[in-house]
């Protein structure tokens, strides 16, 4: 995984909305690796990352869980000490147990083992609530909704790079030991009986390059890429 110009949040590209779609669409025409697309509005922050992969879609992959530790690890220096910050397997990150926003992650192919001429990982978070009756939804919250009135957009996203590419070179010199146990840690959902796509089971682990292992009422495990949730693209 190439860390060559992996640069800080200056040079960014602001955007008026849709900052994956804009990630994705400079990767396509050659961006270099690093490139930050973020959109800020008044009750939304989203954010998106380029990465050059030297390693096939399998492995690169990676980056997913690895951007949101990277996230966590931002959130956390940032928002007040009890808020809890959680990683679904799926990208769904969980404040204080409930959803809020996620990640989705977008390659030039699909083939797992093909090295991707570009891989985006985008971030999105939703800040305040859009009704006054949260109360109704109370499995989805927001940044703010959660008592983080003080975390700035723009703060959180700089800080998401800085930590993320923390984590990249400890997974590029030492292996990805590090980031699972710091997963790991984060998991959503670990150890419990959960529904994947079509998939039902408990909740076992992970594999090397992070594929769900889900164990079915047989004792059967079946593996998960990550692969499995690229979107399609353009």
């Amino acid at each position: 995984m190439s860390t060559l110009s992996f640069p800080p949040l200056m040079y960014g590209e602001e955007v008026s909305a849709d900052a994956f779609a804009h990630a994705c669409m400079k990767a396509t025409m050659g961006c270099d690796a690093g490139m930050i697309a973020h959109a800020f509005a008044p009750n939304r922050m989203e954010a998106a990352l380029v990465f050059a992969p030297e390693v096939p879609l399998r492995r690169a992959m990676a980056m997913l869980p690895l951007c949101g530790v990277g996230f966590q690890n931002a959130l956390g220096a940032l928002a007040p000490p009890e808020v809890a910050v959680h990683l679904g397997w799926d990208g769904t990150l969980y404040l204080n147990g409930a959803r809020c926003g996620g990640f989705r992650a977008m390659a030039s192919g699909t083939d797992p083992e093909v090295v991707p001429d570009w891989l985006v990982i985008g971030v999105a978070l939703p800040l305040w609530p859009e009704t006054d009756r949260p109360g109704d939804t109370p499995d989805q919250t927001t940044l703010y909704g959660e008592g983080c009135p003080d975390v700035m957009p723009p703060q959180l996203v700089e800080a998401w790079a800085r930590h993320t590419l923390h984590h990249l070179n400890s997974w590029e010199q030492d292996g990805p030991r590090a980031l699972h146990a710091d997963w790991r840690g984060l998991a959503h959902s670990l150890g419990e009986d959960i529904t994947q796509g079509a998939a039902s089971g408990t909740f076992v682990g992970v594999d090397e390059d992070f594929g769900m292992l889900l164990r079915d009422a047989d004792g059967d495990t079946r593996l998960i890429p990550l692969t499995t949730l690229l979107e399609t693209a353009p």
